[in-house]
């Protein structure tokens, strides 16, 4: 019989994703067979799964930190904000709805089948089931119909772990606070809690530890020093894009409001010789960019007209009239042509808006999304691409004639007539090790070829090496509990 043990956060962005992939990793080396899971996930960073659907990144990460290839059952429900009140609903990898913030309370309730069904399912075929809550158990304002954290671990009778984030301050109040907010039933579904994020030396909160644990009875797991080396592994927050500086090779990145799967940036940042400079709104494009790289969006218009408030599309204009290069990927491929077309206000209100005209494209939005695991070649070199395609929108015009990537015949993306702009609809181009330092060849910069995939299971033993260290994870696997048809 599967055992399955929950790691829920004393609240948002404690440090539970990179947690459940250590602790993933930790376990199979223990030659156990286990699996992610998360009920309910909020992300714009997808991945595409083997079986057809998409997932929130960070489970795809944590399935390879298992060995397994990402599927849907791993994240059954995933919302995918498309404006600051309302947001896309993904069920078990497929678009069901979508839905304002204030409806979305009704309807989860008749989410929580799909969950456990999810659940049952991957429960059926492996050791353990590690999972991973959301936000935090305190909003007890949420409680009623909850199908991410204690709804869920009441529904499928599972032991829950509460991780508290210490860089922030006030985990005492975190943890304790919890255990007195919680209704009875809940409280008693913790069994242990450990601290995460510590900077220093962590025998100076060994007398807070015995306090929380004195105060709620809850079993202390360990403090888990700050992971220095995370910043290498794929995020899926938001908030966690950052700029990396590197070498000499500059690559400018726009902050979307709605910005998506911006994990085509990491394999560029983890280079040595590239420095990826993420420009938050305000700040000009800087002048000495070599590369100046529109990502991915929820909501393409909302954006374009974003990033033309912010003078960006001038800055661009400059760029490209100093020889500059520039790419886009997917909603950022699609900004770069002549016109959008929404006519069926998939993104919002029917529209029709001018693009940036530096191609020969236009594209309309279709409700159809394209979902798929992609291979492609890079023209130019030959040389071998895989990625993915998760997106609305078919893009049709004259600089598609200049396609760069050929995909099983079929010609991807659009090039100016000089070759310095370039759109795509594949994300994860640049995990392939040949391609990007082709690429980047290109744009008149000598760079090393290195292992990125390598460098991301290096870390994620690195990562369950620190867990081994610091938090008692025999205890810890030791308090899962079986799961019951």
């Amino acid at each position: 019989m599967a055992k399955a043990i929950m790691i829920q956060g004393a609240g948002s962005n404690v440090g539970k994703s990179m947690l459940v992939a250590g602790l993933a990793r930790a376990a199979v080396r223990r030659g156990l067979s286990v699996a992610p899971f998360k009920p309910q996930n909020m992300s714009n960073n997808a991945a595409v799964t083997a079986d057809g659907g998409e997932i929130g990144r960070a489970q795809a990460l944590q399935a390879r930190a298992c060995g397994l290839d990402p599927l849907v059952d791993m994240n059954p429900v995933l919302l995918k904000p498309e404006t600051d009140v309302g947001a896309q609903v993904i069920v078990q990898g497929k678009r069901f709805a979508t839905i304002r913030a204030r409806d979305y309370g009704q309807m989860k309730t008749t989410l929580m089948p799909h969950v456990l069904d999810s659940f049952h399912r991957l429960a059926a075929t492996h050791d353990l089931i590690i999972v991973e809550g959301a936000g935090s158990p305190a909003e007890v304002n949420l409680r009623a119909g909850d199908i991410a954290n204690m709804g869920f671990a009441e529904a499928a009778d599972v032991p829950v772990i509460l991780i508290g984030d210490i860089d922030r301050g006030g985990v005492i109040a975190q943890l304790v606070g919890t255990d007195v907010i919680l209704p009875p039933d809940d409280r008693a579904r913790i069994k242990g809690f450990a601290i995460n994020k510590f900077r220093g030396d962590p025998t100076l909160f060994a007398d807070g530890m015995t306090f929380i644990a004195d105060r709620t009875g809850w079993q202390p797991l360990g403090i888990c020093p700050w992971f220095a080396d995370a910043w290498k592994l794929p995020a899926e927050d938001v908030m966690d894009v950052a700029s990396r500086t590197g070498g000499p090779v500059k690559i400018a990145v726009p902050r979307l409001n709605r910005i998506a799967n911006f994990d085509d940036l990491d394999p560029l940042a983890a280079m040595a010789e590239v420095s990826v400079d993420i420009i938050e709104a305000g700040r000009p494009l800087p002048a000495d960019a070599d590369l100046i790289l529109i990502p991915g969006s929820k909501s393409t218009i909302a954006d374009l007209a974003h990033l033309r408030a912010q003078g960006w599309d001038i800055d661009l204009h400059a760029h490209i009239r100093r020889g500059g290069h520039v790419l886009g990927i997917c909603g950022g491929y699609q900004m770069l042509g002549k016109q959008i077309i929404d006519a069926e206000g998939i993104e919002g209100a029917p529209a029709r808006v001018a693009g940036l005209g530096h191609l020969d494209i236009v594209t309309e939005m279709k409700p159809q999304k394209r979902l798929a695991l992609t291979n492609a070649t890079f023209l130019p070199t030959g040389d071998t691409v895989s990625g993915y395609e998760i997106h609305i929108g078919e893009t049709t015009g004259p600089d598609r004639a200049r396609a760069w990537l050929d995909v099983q015949g079929r010609g991807e993306g659009a090039a100016s007539a000089n070759g310095r702009v370039r759109g795509c609809y594949l994300h994860g181009l640049f995990t392939s090790d040949a391609f990007r330092t082709a690429y980047l060849a290109d744009l008149g910069a000598r760079v090393k070829t290195v292992d990125y995939s390598a460098g991301v299971d290096a870390t994620l033993d690195a990562l369950a090496d620190h867990l081994e260290r610091h938090l008692d994870v025999t205890g810890l696997l030791a308090l899962a509990g079986t799961v019951k048809a």
